[in-house]
């Protein structure tokens, strides 16, 4: 019992020092241009697949319609992003990057390859990699499983 202590003891330090400090290290760039991180990636996204659809985005990214239509907000109201009525199904919305968003995309892009090239010299490749798939194996096993597990127990309550 005193190693699960100790152990969940380091797990809060690592959040609190580390992960929490990974997340001020990636969102920075985009800061710059007034989009968090998650704004910027649905820039990329809509950058790298112009008509896309909300939709198409919140099942990519695996979020809520709802979700990805509050940072769009965002995205349209700094000009970086267009709305446009689908010919087809005009209650459909596509979405294409302006001339800004895409400049902005870019620069986003430029300093955060700089960032992660910077990463990958003092880490290493081999060990990035292996820390990389821990963490994805963390996420999909113990993260996602947990928000799972909360699902199903919401849909018998």
């Amino acid at each position: 019992m005193a190693d699960d202590d100790q152990l969940l003891d380091q797990a809060v330090d690592v959040y609190l020092t580390g992960l929490k400090g990974l997340g001020k290290f990636i969102s920075q760039p985009s800061a710059e241009y007034s989009l968090s991180f998650e704004q910027y990636m649905i820039l990329r996204t809509i950058t790298k697949q112009p008509g896309i659809k909300l939709m198409e985005i919140a099942h990519q990214r695996r979020v809520t319609r709802s979700a990805i239509s509050r940072q769009l907000r965002v995205l349209i109201a700094n000009e970086y992003v267009l709305q446009k009525p689908d010919p087809r199904d005009r209650r459909r919305q596509s979405l294409t990057a302006t001339a800004l968003g895409k400049q902005a995309e870019e620069r986003i892009n430029a300093k955060v390859r700089q960032r992660f090239s910077k990463w990958v010299s003092v880490f290493g490749s081999d060990r990035g990699k292996q820390l990389l798939d821990l963490l994805a194996e963390f996420n999909e096993q113990i993260v996602q499983g947990e928000l799972d597990d909360g699902k199903e127990q919401q849909a018998n309550d």
